[in-house]
């Protein structure tokens, strides 16, 4: 589920930065730059974890602040594909289960990668599983928002981020696409919500019996 990645970069110190050692700096900076944010074909950044080297620092003409060369690891969230993972249901809707991790909410389990046969519930906007019981009816499982559910990912996709100009100008753009995002499915046994794979709980008779038998 995290990986880390190596990137490099030329980053830029402010002359209110120059308390601080370089390699603080730096630190700071690319935390402030990177942490939290989706790094195309790469993933969600979620903080650095350390500096391999740091190159020479330049300063140019009209600018103040040096500019230095620097090699790093990231921590990155990125699921292998086919890996499982569990999150809670954020909400339902006709295009499927969404699904957050906490810190990640761009994550879909669409209509054909649900239990079948299922069914969206307009009332409760909830999907529900019709389960078959062994005497040949259905049962309703709902999928509610607020439980944890398990999944498997089957594939991602990024989306470049298009600029935008300053507030109140007409080349302002919204970007109203998620720049990563994961696709999952729980057509599968034991996938889908915990609560439907959870061990029944043995009765205090057995549990007399067993020390009976015990004694």
């Amino acid at each position: 589920m995290f990986v880390l990645s190596e990137m490099k970069d030329v980053i830029r110190i402010s002359p209110e930065n120059f308390h601080q050692s370089l390699s603080e700096s730096i630190a700071t900076l690319l935390n402030r730059k990177l942490a939290n944010k989706v790094v195309l074909n790469v993933g969600l950044c979620i903080a650095l974890c350390d500096i391999t080297q740091i190159g020479h620092s330049y300063i140019f003409p009209g600018d103040g602040s040096s500019h230095t060369e620097a090699k790093f690891r990231v921590i990155v969230f990125r699921p292998v594909i086919e890996e499982i993972l569990i999150g809670k249901i954020k909400n339902c809707s006709r295009e499927g289960v969404h699904v957050t991790l906490g810190f990640f909410d761009d994550i879909l389990i669409p209509v054909n990668a649900l239990q079948h046969p299922s069914r969206f519930d307009e009332t409760d906007q909830a999907w529900v599983w019709e389960y078959p019981k062994e005497d040949g009816e259905k049962h309703d499982l709902f999928m509610d928002s607020g439980e944890s559910i398990r999944f498997r990912v089957t594939s991602e996709a990024f989306e470049e981020s298009l600029p935008s100009g300053p507030p109140g100008s007409e080349c302002t753009t919204v970007q109203t696409v998620a720049p990563y995002r994961i696709i999952g499915g729980i057509n599968e046994p034991g996938l889908g919500l915990l609560s439907w794979w959870e061990a029944p709980d043995q009765d205090d008779g057995d549990d007399n019996e067993e020390q009976d038998n015990a004694d």
